[in-house]
């Protein structure tokens, strides 16, 4: 009965994630700078934070925040600030650098916790992923579409994008693949902190 309903769903999200974006700019960072294993707990975090959208869409804030343009403002916002804060720090980062060391790609160790705190942040304060909650649960999925139901899609989302993410970090962790980027030294983290500035900037700008 709601498998149009649900193909609707998965194909808007299959766009959606695939889309760069915060999402993957931080998990793309992550595996470069500390491998695969930082890559999977940020993307357990980035599929984690679909769970919070969903859950204030199936108790009825987005509707509140689709009337609301002074709060889904406030929201972006704090994205932005939040964005603006990585993009800083990977630059600073960059210019403690030291000069002349050869690359490693050896796993640098990373705490699970810390990893997964940023993936859920970046997500839950996406204004991206909310956009397009929102979209989802005022346009796609019909009124009369069980709670249960609608529970169900949020999980689905939830581990579609974890197991998109997860294979990302698969192939972006892997030794070749880091040991090229990782010549570029200081450069790829300014570059990645440049994205990261330039995304919150178009997050502030956007914000009416």
């Amino acid at each position: 009965m709601y498998w149009t309903e649900f193909l609707t769903i998965a194909i808007a999200h299959l766009f959606a994630v695939a889309s760069p974006g915060p999402d993957f700019a931080v998990v793309l960072r992550q595996c470069v700078s500390s491998g695969t294993r930082a890559g999977l707990w940020t993307s357990f975090g980035v599929g984690s934070g679909i769970l919070l959208h969903v859950t204030y869409c199936v108790l009825g804030v987005a509707v509140l925040l689709s009337q609301s343009p002074s709060l889904f403002n406030t929201m972006k916002y704090l994205a932005a600030l939040y964005l603006l804060y990585l993009g800083v720090q990977s630059i600073r980062e960059s210019i403690n650098q030291p000069a002349n060391v050869e690359p490693t790609t050896a796993n640098v160790s990373v705490e699970p916790k810390k990893a997964f705190v940023l993936g859920f942040l970046t997500n839950g304060l996406n204004p991206k992923a909310t956009l397009f909650f929102l979209a989802l649960f005022t346009v796609v999925i019909s009124p009369e579409t069980p709670t249960s139901m609608q529970i169900v899609y949020g999980i689905y989302l939830a581990i579609a994008t974890f197991a998109w993410f997860a294979m990302l970090s698969k192939v972006l962790g892997r030794d070749n693949v880091r040991a090229w980027l990782l010549r570029a030294g200081a450069w790829f983290e300014r570059g990645m902190g440049a994205v990261l500035i330039i995304l919150a900037v178009q997050i502030a700008l956007n914000a009416r």
